[in-house]
């Protein structure tokens, strides 16, 4: 295709650790020229990350991208702090507008929370009259309600209004799972305008071999890994009580070993603190990405949840491919569609989400399996990945519909 400058909106990029730093990278390497507008990195501790702020690092060239830092403020812990985070990359995002002279030929949103950050990829692509790309992977205003507790009608509504605002000026919306399509067509958003386009796994995460490199313990109990953001709406509240009930039937061999941070950890710590369970966790905090594949491979299974919600039914979590793409078998306490990958894959075990008596039996379950009989589970996660998520055919796709416009 012809090589385009690619303007990339995303409030998260590099050194936060999301998909859309590879995507950019990517597209580099195939030629084409890459901007990414974006925060100050503070994801997920919400404080600055050492190096960065207001007026260090505004702008950067990482791996051949070109990224430019809005001033922002810090996330913080709490939900206050969090909207004024939102708010400010809108407030700066507009400021930026009005000054820059990049040039571009198409616009990219990623568009994980929030979709305010959409906004300035609006204005400038009406602005310089080129096509906008919205790349849609959590639903709003739903993401707000189900997350946060919002339940004032009059507060969705004109989130409502502002999500419809963006998808009638996105020339192109891009999906991450197939059920976001229906709930996005019923925003009065034509057919033609709307195309799946599931993440992939980047190229690190790939089978390996179980070595001593990492904390995980090795003394014969099962380990089942949680690898990603400890954030609210995961349903990790459930877990302690999963190993009491366990422990009730006198079974101890396993352990959760719990990797990453975020607003529900400490609320999960002191949970299993208080029920004096730390034997049978391991926390081992956040850890830089392209080590997960070995913390994988030195556990038995790795651990997806999401809690019980309609919204959360529709979500692919990005450690559904990262997992699939280091061949380790799935223990997923989730509905919708992370069920029904796991099912079609034959890859693990799959519970309704915030069933308790579902998910101890399926550990027990597990429990119960030989080692060759999980590593079977893995190779099936491993096809799996190839055939429905291979990053080059994404891409590839991706590319084609830049050339529609």
């Amino acid at each position: 295709m012809k090589k385009k400058h690619i303007l990339v909106i995303s409030q998260h990029y590099y050194p936060e650790q999301f998909r859309i730093n590879d995507l950019t990278e990517s597209l580099v390497k195939r030629g084409h020229e890459v901007t990414v507008v974006t925060g100050i990195p503070n994801f997920p501790e919400g404080n600055f990350f050492k190096g960065y702020g207001w007026f260090s690092k505004r702008e950067e060239m990482i791996h051949g991208v070109r990224v430019i830092r809005l001033p922002i403020t810090p996330r913080k812990n709490n939900f206050l702090t969090l909207g004024l985070n939102y708010l400010s990359y809108v407030n700066t995002g507009f400021l930026w507008n009005l000054f820059t002279k990049v040039k571009a030929d198409i616009v990219f949103t990623y568009a994980q929370s929030p979709i305010t950050q959409a906004i300035p990829a609006v204005q400038y692509a009406k602005k310089h009259k080129v096509p906008h790309l919205l790349y849609v992977l959590d639903l709003w205003p739903e993401s707000v309600e189900a997350v946060t507790g919002v339940k004032s009608l009059f507060v969705l509504k004109q989130i409502g209004k502002l999500v419809d605002y963006v998808y009638k000026h996105s020339d192109k919306i891009l999906s991450s799972s197939k059920s976001n399509i229906d709930a996005i067509k019923e925003r009065n958003v034509s057919d033609e305008k709307l195309q799946f386009w599931p993440q992939y796994a980047e190229d690190f995460y790939a089978p390996k071999e179980s070595s001593p490199e990492t904390e995980i313990i090795q003394d014969g109990r099962l380990n089942i890994t949680f690898a990603g953001n400890l954030g609210p709406g995961l349903g990790l509240e459930l877990l302690p009580k999963i190993v009491k009930r366990l422990l009730e039937e006198s079974i101890y061999n396993f352990r959760f070993v719990m990797i990453g941070d975020g607003l529900s950890k400490e609320k999960l710590e002191k949970m299993v603190e208080k029920e004096h369970l730390q034997e049978h966790f391991q926390f081992l905090g956040r850890k830089p990405a392209m080590s997960i594949p070995q913390y994988l491979a030195n556990s038995d299974v790795a651990y997806i949840s999401l809690a019980p919600n309609p919204l959360f039914d529709k979500a692919i979590p990005a450690k559904v491919q990262s997992t699939l793409a280091c061949a380790k078998p799935i223990l997923a306490s989730a509905n919708g569609e992370v069920q029904q990958i796991v099912k079609e894959a034959n890859c693990g075990f799959v519970c309704d989400a915030g069933n308790e008596e579902q998910l101890v039996e399926k550990i027990k379950e597990i429990l119960k399996l030989s080692k060759e009989e999980i590593q079977e589970l893995g190779k099936n996660s491993l096809q799996y990945s190839q055939e429905h998520f291979s990053k080059e055919k994404l891409i590839d796709e991706l590319e084609e519909m830049m050339e529609e416009f």
